[in-house]
């Protein structure tokens, strides 16, 4: 891989969402998943993103996301932050209940969850942050420190 970390700091526009897929899509590439995973690694970001831009920022011009990807010896770890009021977790409805199966929103971190092998949120009063580990498979005979 070209980097261990990367960051970049992306407008509240939908059109830097695509940005921040491909740039998933070619660090989970660099991190030898293979190109189903990679699909998956880049629909989480682009989710992650879109909820960034959308529900955090408002799309607010004065409001950025922020991307990191750290590849380590076991993981991709990926944390996007928005700067908006803090997301409340517990009030994420479930997209599987049968009063939303037909709504067409609110999957987005369902989907996160679905893709990614640990999803973690951090609600603040300054934003949220979103942090997605997906585990590198294939090294578990490596004879690489764990960091």
């Amino acid at each position: 891989m070209s980097a261990d970390r990367v960051s970049y700091t992306l407008d509240s526009t939908l059109e830097t969402v695509n940005n921040a897929e491909e740039t998933a899509g070619r660090m989970a590439a660099e991190a030898g998943f293979d190109d189903e995973e990679i699909m998956k690694i880049s629909m989480a970001v682009r989710e992650a993103a879109v909820n960034a831009v959308l529900h955090g920022n408002a799309y607010d011009p004065s409001k950025k996301v922020t991307l990191a990807f750290e590849r380590t010896a076991r993981d991709l770890v990926i944390v996007i932050r928005d700067q908006g009021k803090g997301l409340d977790a517990s009030k994420i409805p479930d997209p599987l209940a049968p009063d939303n199966l037909m709504k067409t929103s609110g999957r987005g971190i369902f989907l996160i969850r679905s893709f990614m092998d640990v999803v973690e949120i951090h609600p603040s009063k300054t934003g949220t942050e979103l942090k997605m580990i997906k585990h590198v498979r294939g090294n578990a005979d490596s004879k690489e420190a764990p960091q």
